[in-house]
């Protein structure tokens, strides 16, 4: 997993202000899962606030440019990257498409959205990294449509052992803007939470299926 420092305490910064990541640690969230989480991240709200979706567009089509070159087709998968997706596509005047979970059960039975064709070389671009289930099943989605993926980018990770290990198995890289560490680093320096409630932060990350027991 690629990252910068600098771009990770700026993003960071970014997403606590607006709320779009909330910590909580004395009344955990509860995930889609079933998990009980301390830590709630819903970055389709950047949307929302032009100067943050500027900065994550401009950094994104920066990081692409330089790591992978000018790809011909850039996919968002479905459906928080969709409208982050389609604006780094637009800022890099590229095509877009976006990757369904699953096949659409009638008409044309898409699972990809779009015109793309057989060898072409596409970035991926994610919201949220959490095991990277989600977004591989993308990647695997555009491989079978004879797409050649470069590489994803995410505006933010949890960082857990099994996305790592899930991405790697995947031949898939990845560069997220954001990173816990740099989040939690920052989440105290400027007094969202306490050292205490740091530690909770980061036990939970190390077993987030257990932590609640």
């Amino acid at each position: 997993m690629i990252i910068n420092t600098d771009t990770a305490k700026k993003t960071a910064e970014l997403l606590l202000q607006i709320n779009a990541i909330k910590l909580n640690p004395k009344n955990p969230f509860t995930w889609a899962s079933g998990w009980k989480s301390p830590i709630y991240c819903d970055n389709r709200i950047t949307l929302s606030f032009p100067p943050i979706r500027n900065y994550i567009r401009e950094e994104f089509a920066k990081f692409i440019e330089k790591e992978y070159g000018k790809p011909d087709v850039i996919a968002g998968v479905a459906t928080g990257a969709i409208g982050i997706g389609m604006l780094v596509a637009e800022y890099m005047g590229l095509p877009f498409v976006y990757v369904r979970p699953e096949p659409k059960k009638h008409g044309r039975q898409n699972q990809v959205e779009g015109f793309l064709q057989s060898g072409q070389n596409v970035v991926v671009v994610e919201d949220l990294i959490s095991t990277g289930k989600s977004s591989l099943q993308a990647v695997e989605a555009l491989r079978e449509a004879g797409a050649h993926v470069k590489g994803m980018v995410a505006i933010f990770s949890y960082g857990f052992n099994v996305a790592e290990e899930n991405f790697k198995n995947a031949n898939v890289s990845l560069h997220t803007l954001g990173n816990y560490e740099n989040l939690l680093e920052l989440a105290v320096n400027k007094q969202y939470i306490t050292e205490a409630e740091q530690e909770t932060l980061k036990e939970w990350r190390i077993s987030p299926d257990t932590w609640s027991n």
